[in-house]
């Protein structure tokens, strides 16, 4: 299984576009939220690229969407929560959500807000961020996204991908 994982794209859609184009073949797209109003126009984007599920957290720039803060997604064996992050101190740390994921039986969490990637498997539960394919404000400041890939044993992997401003 292969899912692709972006966030914080804040209404300027172009390189969510490309990334559909460059992630290949997916089974799921996940957005982490700060979508700003793209949210039914992505969701048609994935529908005719993959027609494959497509699964979207409310950010904190969401204001006025039906979308849902916390989202359950069963993603072969793993239980995972898909969550912008706002509401669990992320720009602190990530250890809030994770103790909030483990305590409510996910083995997964996809996060945002924080504009920087991280890809976390300490402690028994892996924690993604994508980083944000808008504004990144990692070192390099280049627009991420992340591939998880998930074997027949249940092995994950999870790789951020880099793209270049266009």
């Amino acid at each position: 299984m292969r899912v692709l994982i972006v966030s914080d794209t804040h209404r300027q859609g172009q390189n969510f576009y490309r990334a559909l184009e460059k992630a290949g073949s997916v089974s799921l797209v996940i957005h982490c939220g700060d979508v700003e109003g793209q949210e039914y126009e992505f969701e048609e984007a994935v529908r005719e690229k993959y027609n494959c599920p497509f699964v979207i957290a409310a950010g904190n720039n969401d204001f006025f969407s039906g979308l849902k803060n916390d989202v359950e997604v069963q993603i072969g064996p793993y239980k995972a929560l898909v969550t912008h992050g706002h509401n669990y101190y992320i720009s602190v740390s990530n250890e809030f959500l994770k103790q909030e994921a483990r305590a409510r039986g996910y083995q997964m969490v996809f996060y945002g807000h924080t504009h920087r990637p991280v890809v976390d498997d300490k402690s028994g539960i892996l924690a993604v961020n994508p980083g944000s394919l808008s504004y990144p404000r990692q070192e390099g400041r280049k627009p991420s996204y992340a591939i998880m890939e998930i074997d027949e044993q249940g092995k994950v992997e999870v790789t951020v991908e880099y793209m270049e401003r266009e």
